[in-house]
């Protein structure tokens, strides 16, 4: 066993992790290879990383695919992207299956070409009765896409009276976000020395601790997962109160 793994506190796990899986071009260009290369093999890493978080007990694993601002990437990238996407979830959707785990999507579907959403809908269908680890998928997702459809889905119930302005807060806004059904994430991981969060889960990621990591994401593997939570676990979680306010009263 791991020696990381064993300084891992399974009681204080992170519900739910988000990984912002960055690196994969750069990794190719050094080692001269070209951009699809390095996507090719940031999937092995995706297998590596899904199967540590499961058998942890991570309850919830999103994973940032694919932004609405790739779609300005040059025509062959996005065109092999969704190749690989497609391919990829063909070849896994078996083996979610055999492990227990349920795919979910979120992103704006409508953007993806018909054979990639043919294939995503199916592996959905397939996985959904799947009761351990929620793996999301965010793509075609930035966080002010998902805000702005919120906005203007609220809006249109007021229109139509089926929610009153008075009674929208915070509950009613997380209602309308693809990720109403899952908890914010406690932990964002962010491949390759980038030191942002790109438009990714820009709601849920209020009070995530953040983590950032020079490995590029083709050499991401379980033991740098184990890295990031043995970093969350020796931080302190205050939620925008005082220390003290945090310890737990000694009981009598």
């Amino acid at each position: 066993m791991s020696q990381l793994l064993e300084k891992i506190d399974k009681n204080s796990l992170p519900r739910h992790i988000a990984i912002i899986m960055d690196g994969n071009g750069r990794w190719a260009t050094e080692k001269g290879e070209d951009r699809l290369f390095g996507h090719f093999h940031g999937v092995e890493s995706v297998r590596d990383i899904v199967e540590g978080a499961a058998e942890l007990g991570i309850e919830y694993l999103t994973l940032y695919a694919f932004s609405t601002e790739n779609w300005e990437r040059p025509e062959y990238e996005v065109v092999g992207l969704m190749e690989l996407l497609v391919s990829t979830i063909r070849k896994e959707v078996e083996s979610l299956n055999k492990n227990n785990i349920r795919l979910h999507v979120i992103g704006d579907m409508n953007m993806l070409p018909g054979y990639a959403k043919k294939e995503l809908d199916e592996a959905l269908e397939i996985t959904k009765a799947n009761s351990g680890l929620n793996l999301i998928m965010a793509l075609s997702y930035s966080g002010r896409w998902e805000l702005l459809n919120a906005v203007k889905n609220i809006a249109y119930e007021v229109k139509q009276g089926k929610l009153s302005v008075d009674s929208i807060d915070q509950d009613t806004l997380q209602r309308f976000l693809c990720t109403s059904a899952f908890p914010d994430p406690e932990l964002m991981i962010r491949t390759s020395g980038e030191y942002r969060i790109s438009n990714f889960l820009l709601y849920q990621l209020a009070y995530a601790e953040l983590y950032f990591t020079t490995v590029r994401w083709p050499d991401f593997r379980k033991e740098n997962l184990y890295e990031a939570i043995i970093d969350y676990q020796g931080r302190e979680r205050r939620f925008g109160k005082t220390s003290e306010q945090m310890e737990k009263p000694v009981s009598q």
